[in-house]
């Protein structure tokens, strides 16, 4: 299962879990354009650290954020691939 993969996996499986409705998760979804809040936001949040190892928000600029399912599977790319460095 590819990192893209189950960051989508884990977004949708929240969606249900919470009764939220989620358009088709693409890498050009705008997350505030979903009716995920903070709550699904730091479900996913802590879900994909218990699966990769890492929390690529702990250190990083309000600035850097990601707007799109696109920039949120890059964020974790890199964060994973600095880990493996």
């Amino acid at each position: 299962m590819t990192l893209r993969h189950t960051i989508v996996d884990a977004i949708e499986t929240i969606a249900r879990e919470q009764d939220k409705p989620m358009p088709p998760v693409t890498d050009d979804l705008v997350m505030v354009d979903t009716e995920f809040d903070s709550l699904c936001f730091a479900l996913l949040v802590a879900r994909m650290e218990d699966m990769t190892g890492v929390d690529p928000f702990s250190d990083m600029e309000v600035a850097d954020l990601p707007v799109t399912v696109g920039d949120l599977v890059a964020l974790y790319d890199r964060a994973v691939q600095k880990r493996a460095a």
